[in-house]
C-alpha cells in the first residue's frame, strides 16, 4: 500500500506547488494574452522591417542592426528607470492608493525625461565611434564604411522617436500595474501597423514617395511611436473613471520628499542594473563581431527572430510583476510565495513549446533574407541555440521579476548586471580571443553560464526573503515619525 501511496503522494505534492486551479490561469492569460500579441505583432512587424531593409542589402541591414544595438541600451534603461516606481505603483494599486499611485507617474516623468536628456547627448556626439565598435572584424573595408554610414543616418532619424517611446513607457507601465493591458496592446497594433504601411511606401519609394531606404525605415518607426503615444495617451485622460490616478496628474511634478527618496533608493539600482545589463548585451554582440562582419549580419537576423519567439516568456516576466506585487501589496504574502512557483513552471512548459517551434523552423528562416549562405547558415545556428536555453532563460526571468516586485533590487542588480559583467563578458571574451574556435562552437559554449545563473536563481527565490509589502512598511515607518515628533 506505501508503494502505491508514495507516487500519489508526491504527484499530489507536486500539482499543490506548481499547478494553479482555473481562476489563477485565467488571471495570468489576462494579463499575458494581451502583451503576447502586442509584442508578437510588433516583433513581426520588426521581422518585417529587418527583410525590407536587407532586401536593399546586407550592409543597409547590418548599419540598421548595430543602430538599434545603442537604441536597445536606452530603451532598456528607460524600462529599470521605469521599474523602480513601477513595483511601487503595483503595491500601491494592490492597496487602493490611487495617490500613491499618481506619484509613482510622476516619478516616472521625471526619471525619463532625465535618461532622456542623457541619450540624446550621448548618441548626438558619440555615435561614430560607438557605432565603429562593431567593425572591427574581419571582412571588406568597404563594406565596414557603408556600414557606419547606413547606421549613422539611421540613428540621427530615430532620435526624434525616443521621446514618444519614453513617454508611452510611463503610461502603459502604469496601466498594467493596474491589470490594463488591453489598452497598450491596441495602441501597439495601430502602431505597428503604422510602421508597417510607412515601411513599405518610404523604404521603396511607393506611391509617390521617395526612395530612402533605411532613413525611410527610421521616419516610419518615429511616425508609428507618435501614434502609439496619442493613442494610449488620449484614451486614458478620457477614461478617468477608470483609471482615476489620471485625474489632476500634471497640476504638479512633486512627489512627496519621503516617497521619492524611497524609490530612487530601491530605484536606483534597477537603473543601473538595466543600462549596466543592456550595455553588457551589446559589449557580447560586440565580441561576437571580431569574428567577422558575417557575424553581425547573422546576429542581426537572428536577433529579430528569437525577440519574436522571446516574447511569450518575457511577458511572463510581466505577470509575475503585476501578480506578485499585487499580492505583496495586498498583505497576502504567503500566496505571493504559492504562486510564484505556478507562474515558474507556466513559462517553463510554454517556452519548452515555443522553442521546439523556433528550432523546427530556423534552418528556412533566414532564406527569407537577400544575403550569403554563409550568413544563413550563422543565423540559423544562433537561433536554434537559443531555442535550447529558452527554458533557462525564461526561469531566470521570473526570478528576476520575483526579486525586484519584493523590493529586493540590490540583488537583482547583483544577479543581472553584475552576474553579466563578472561572469558572462570576461568568459566570451576568454573564449573568442584565446580558444581558437571557430563562432559555430563558440557561440553555444558562451551561453552556457546561463544555466548557472537560473539555478543561482532558484536557490535565492527558494529562501522566501523576498516577500515583503514594503509599501505598508514604509507607511508605518512614516506614522511611527509622525508620532515621535513633538506635539
Amino acid at each position: 500500500m506505501n508503494d502505491l501511496s508514495a507516487p500519489t503522494n508526491a504527484t499530489g505534492r507536486f500539482r499543490r506547488i506548481f499547478i494553479g486551479d482555473r481562476v489563477f490561469y485565467k488571471t495570468v492569460l489576462m494579463l499575458v494574452v494581451p502583451i503576447v500579441v502586442q509584442n508578437v505583432i510588433s516583433n513581426f512587424v520588426n521581422l518585417l522591417d529587418n527583410v525590407m531593409v536587407g532586401q536593399v542589402g546586407t550592409v543597409q541591414m547590418s548599419g540598421v542592426a548595430i543602430a538599434n544595438q545603442l537604441i536597445f541600451v536606452f530603451n532598456l534603461t528607460i524600462f529599470g528607470g521605469l521599474s523602480g516606481p513601477g513595483i511601487f505603483g503595483a503595491q500601491f494599486y494592490g492597496a487602493g492608493d490611487n495617490e500613491g499611485l499618481r506619484s509613482t507617474f510622476r516619478f516616472k516623468l521625471i526619471t525619463a525625461a532625465v535618461v532622456l536628456a542623457a541619450a540624446v547627448t550621448v548618441f548626438t556626439i558619440y555615435s561614430k565611434p560607438l557605432i565603429s565598435l562593431y567593425l572591427t572584424g574581419k571582412g571588406n573595408t568597404a563594406d565596414a564604411g557603408a556600414m557606419l554610414r547606413y547606421g549613422r543616418d539611421y540613428l540621427k532619424v530615430m532620435l526624434w522617436g525616443l521621446p514618444p517611446f519614453a513617454l508611452s513607457q510611463v503610461y502603459s507601465g502604469t496601466l498594467r500595474e493596474m491589470g490594463e493591458a488591453v489598452l497598450p496592446m491596441k495602441a501597439s497594433l495601430a502602431a505597428v501597423f503604422t510602421n508597417l504601411c510607412f515601411n513599405y511606401v518610404l523604404i521603396y519609394g511607393k506611391f509617390g514617395f521617395p526612395m530612402l531606404g533605411v532613413v525611410g525605415a527610421a521616419i516610419a518607426t518615429v511616425i508609428s511611436r507618435y501614434v502609439e503615444i496619442s493613442i494610449i495617451a488620449i484614451y486614458t485622460h478620457r477614461s478617468a473613471e477608470r483609471f482615476p490616478f489620471i485625474t489632476g496628474m500634471y497640476r504638479t511634478l512633486n512627489v512627496p520628499r519621503a516617497l521619492a527618496l524611497n524609490i530612487f533608493r530601491k530605484g536606483t539600482p534597477l537603473l543601473v542594473n538595466e543600462l549596466l545589463w543592456s550595455i553588457g548585451v551589446t559589449t557580447l554582440t560586440q565580441i561576437f563581431s571580431t569574428c567577422g562582419l558575417n557575424v553581425v549580419a547573422g546576429l542581426n537576423i537572428s536577433s529579430v527572430v528569437i525577440n519574436l519567439f522571446n516574447v511569450v516568456y518575457l511577458s511572463m516576466g510581466t505577470a509575475v510583476a503585476v501578480i506578485i506585487g499585487q499580492a505583496l501589496g495586498a498583505g497576502e504574502i504567503r500566496r505571493a510565495k504559492e504562486d510564484v512557483w505556478k507562474l515558474i513552471f507556466f513559462s517553463i512548459c510554454l517556452c519548452l513549446v515555443v522553442g521546439a517551434i523556433l528550432s523546427a523552423l530556423a534552418p528556412f528562416i533566414p532564406y527569407i533574407y537577400n544575403t550569403t549562405d554563409e550568413v544563413r547558415r550563422m543565423a540559423t545556428l544562433f537561433m536554434i541555440t537559443n531555442a535550447f536555453y529558452m527554458v533557462f532563460n525564461a526561469t531566470t526571468n521570473c526570478c528576476y521579476f520575483t526579486l525586484r516586485s519584493g523590493g529586493k533590487t540590490f540583488v537583482t542588480f547583483l544577479f543581472d548586471s553584475v552576474y553579466t559583467w563578472v561572469v558572462c563578458v570576461p568568459y566570451t571574451f576568454a573564449i573568442t580571443h584565446f580558444s581558437g574556435l571557430d563562432i559555430y562552437v563558440i557561440y553555444p559554449i558562451c551561453y552556457l553560464v546561463d544555466i548557472l545563473k537560473s539555478v543561482i536563481g532558484v536557490l535565492v527565490l527558494r529562501t522566501g526573503y523576498w516577500a515583503q509589502n514594503f509599501v505598508a512598511e514604509s507607511a508605518d515607518a512614516d506614522l511611527a515619525k509622525d508620532a515621535a515628533k513633538p506635539g
